[in-house]
């Protein structure tokens, strides 16, 4: 089941993959309408109020106490953040490697995400420089019914037992090794099977020890939704530790080095 969540994320996401251009250079078409957008860091945005409403049935508001803007009707609840990296949208939390962000008094967000919320399509044209987004205006499949709870509950707590005080971007990618294990031949197919693999010994601290049990903050438990939604930050990682107090160093003496995020290097 992972394999096809994951693969089908990254095409998803690779169709409108762009390289940093200036606002004036990409455009985006929304059913037939042009909308203000820019691209950084190869993620396209654009403006949410205008984006929904090119849609009917749509209301926009935004909450000063929370800092978050909404977009609510057609059976959907999307809440995003300016800031952070994920939205939460129908109790599902949907995340690319690029913050919500807030300019000139507009909250813009991925255009991937927007279109997933509303059902839409969305192809990059590398050649005309442009994004076009096709139909939407449906509701997504809420996280009730889209995770399967058995992993949701287990990856949400080797994530917040392995990396409760790092950032969001950290648990996510201890959540990645978690999946791209499920997802290896080498290593158990579920999450709770890889959380409590013992073949060449304790994989992971937390479930010798009984830290596993705790219950896991909020953010964790988004940061195992997204994770479950597709996110990866690579799908290459099988492995992480803390240098400062790791006691063995087999990971660093025989797999690969892919990054570090906080505390934690990550290693094919």
């Amino acid at each position: 089941m992972f394999k096809k969540i994951i693969a089908s994320a990254v095409f998803f996401a690779v169709t409108v993959l762009t390289t940093a251009l200036p606002m004036s250079a990409l455009t985006l078409n929304v059913n037939g309408t042009s909308l203000d957008c820019y691209a950084e860091n190869g993620i396209t945005y654009a403006p949410v109020r205008y984006f929904a409403d090119l849609y009917e049935g749509y209301e926009v508001s935004w909450d000063q106490q929370s800092r978050r803007a909404n977009i609510s009707g057609n059976g959907l609840t999307l809440d995003i953040y300016p800031g952070k990296y994920y939205s939460v949208a129908n109790g599902r939390c949907l995340m690319r490697d690029g913050l919500n962000s807030s300019r000139q008094g507009r909250v813009y967000a991925p255009v991937t995400v927007l279109a997933e919320a509303v059902g839409a399509e969305v192809e990059w044209d590398q050649k005309t420089r442009s994004v076009t987004v096709t139909g939407g205006g449906s509701s997504l499949a809420s996280g009730s019914g889209y995770y399967d709870q058995d992993d949701l509950y287990w990856l949400s707590r080797i994530i917040q037992a392995e990396s409760g005080g790092e950032s969001f971007m950290g648990k996510c990618a201890v959540g990645n090794v978690v999946l791209n294990r499920v997802n290896s031949s080498a290593y158990p197919n579920t999450v709770k099977g890889v959380v409590f693999d013992k073949n060449y010994g304790v994989q992971f601290t937390p479930a010798a020890n009984g830290t596993i049990y705790n219950t896991p903050s909020e953010e964790s438990v988004l940061a195992a939704k997204a994770c479950l939604d597709g996110f990866a930050k690579s799908g290459k990682i099988l492995y992480f530790l803390n240098p400062r107090i790791a006691q063995s160093s087999w990971i660093v003496n025989n797999r690969e080095y892919i990054f570090t995020i906080g505390n934690h290097d990550f290693y094919a």
